[in-house]
């Protein structure tokens, strides 16, 4: 177990103390890890070299940091606090939860006393975060709050949910988030406004999608670029048009129609727009969305790190935690979304299949950054049935769905399931208008070979 942890380097939930001596640093590291996302901290190793140095006197330090850590924080915090002996020597390991707060250094006070983990260091809370831990605290959504001034697009809304031939009531609207009881008085929330507001620029100035491509692999020079300053909901399609004129592509002509081969997966594409706008943070001000294209990747930035309580980590397991719930509602109504939590696994699963390198996932600061390679360095991993198609469409050149059911001795129902997916994965392309074309045909991306 000691050896797992001096195998990690100091970030987010880790940080190394070669001393007991200097409390203020200690106590100021539980309390970021407690308002973050938690984390532990080993005292009696050097930062750095992670030499283990140990603790003279432990069960006296011990004692002391307790007393320490319940006479300075607030609400009462203390984390589980272990003993081990490594090398010869022993030292503390402080194992923090993260906790509903926010907690505080009671000598500098809420406003000044609160701390938040930032990568490897701990920072005093901003206005912003502070009021982002109190409504955790109070199990509130920042997109749930009610507006007061904004206006609802009736007719916006009407038009974004005629798509999925639905007319919603204002009873459905306020069961979504969209609308909310304030005193007595039915308005829009926060979510409502960024989602459906008439006025939404003027509240949330920041509440777009700003798209560049750039030339070469750095920002030195723009060969495109464009914000897009409309609805939410309306925003996801145009910023994945930007994506794919600015990467490559080469034209495939079938009989009929001619079939693109996109750069990216077009499925780890949209999956990766859709989680920057759902999970961005919009109670910040001066920053928002980013989509930057370079010769060898793409880089997908949004406000906010990762929500409190959550890691890189269980975010790739699929342990979600929704910063937007308003915005996660309403796009699972539109079907814009299917599940929670699963959207980078997808992301990290499609890439693979295709075997590019691994996306990049990072927090910097109050950022979160995906970021997506075009370049193929792993071997292709396909299902045994996916392999025999790439066979016969290298050989045959194309299939119908009613085909490819008597190959893979399948009902036509489950092959057009099948060539559904290897067309997500991006290893076959669709020629045809659409699945219920009479004429549909699917051909192989030549980027693959069986």
């Amino acid at each position: 177990m000691i050896e797992a942890l001096l195998a990690e380097n100091e970030g987010k939930t880790i940080e190394f103390k070669e001393s007991p001596k200097s409390l203020n640093g200690i106590i100021k590291t539980v309390i970021a890890f407690a308002n973050t996302s938690g984390g532990s901290i080993a005292i009696g190793v050097k930062d750095g070299s992670k030499e283990v140095v140990g603790i003279p006197n432990i069960l006296q330090e011990e004692e002391r940091i307790v007393n320490t850590l319940a006479d300075s924080i607030s609400p009462l915090l203390m984390p589980d606090i272990e003993i081990h002996t490594y090398q010869g020597r022993e030292l503390l390991i402080l194992r923090v939860p993260h906790g509903v707060g926010p907690y505080f250094l009671i000598a500098e006070g809420i406003e000044r006393g609160t701390y938040v983990r930032f990568g490897s260091t701990n920072r005093a809370a901003d206005a912003e975060m502070l009021a982002s831990l109190r409504l955790l605290a109070a199990n509130i959504a920042y997109d749930e709050l009610p507006h007061l001034r904004g206006k609802l697009d009736s007719q916006l809304m009407q038009e974004v949910f005629k798509r999925i031939k639905k007319t919603p009531t204002q009873h459905a609207y306020e069961n979504l988030g969209i609308m909310t009881n304030s005193s007595g008085k039915t308005c829009a929330t926060n979510g409502g406004i960024l989602l459906f507001g008439s006025d939404r620029l003027k509240f949330f100035p920041d509440s777009m999608v700003r798209c560049a491509r750039f030339s070469g692999t750095t920002k030195e020079k723009i060969l495109d670029h464009t914000d897009l300053n409309i609805p939410l909901p309306l925003s996801i399609d145009p910023t994945i048009a930007f994506i794919e004129r600015n990467t490559r592509k080469e034209a495939k002509i079938g009989r009929i129609f001619r079939e693109d081969i996109l750069e990216y997966p077009p499925h780890a594409i949209r999956e990766s727009v859709i989680n920057a706008i759902l999970h961005a943070d919009y109670s910040m001000r001066g920053c928002h969305i980013q989509i930057a294209i370079f010769d060898d990747r793409i880089e997908i930035t949004n406000p906010g790190g990762l929500p409190f309580g959550q890691t890189i980590e269980k975010a790739v397991s699929g342990s979600s935690r929704l910063r937007n719930r308003v915005i996660g509602r309403v796009f699972r109504e539109l079907q814009i979304i299917e599940q929670w939590g699963s959207g980078l696994q997808r992301i990290l699963g499609t890439c693979k299949k295709q075997g590019l390198k691994k996306p990049l996932i990072e927090e910097l600061n109050n950022q979160f950054r995906l970021t997506l390679y075009s370049n193929q360095i792993e071997e292709i991993e396909i299902e045994p049935w996916g392999k025999l198609m790439m066979k016969f469409l290298k050989e045959e050149g194309e299939v119908s769905p009613k085909d490819a059911a008597k190959i893979w001795k399948v009902s036509t129902r489950t092959a057009r399931d099948r060539l559904k997916a290897l067309q997500e994965d991006g290893f076959i392309l669709r020629i045809g208008k659409s699945t219920n074309d009479p004429n549909l045909r699917y051909i192989l991306n030549r980027k693959f070979t069986p």
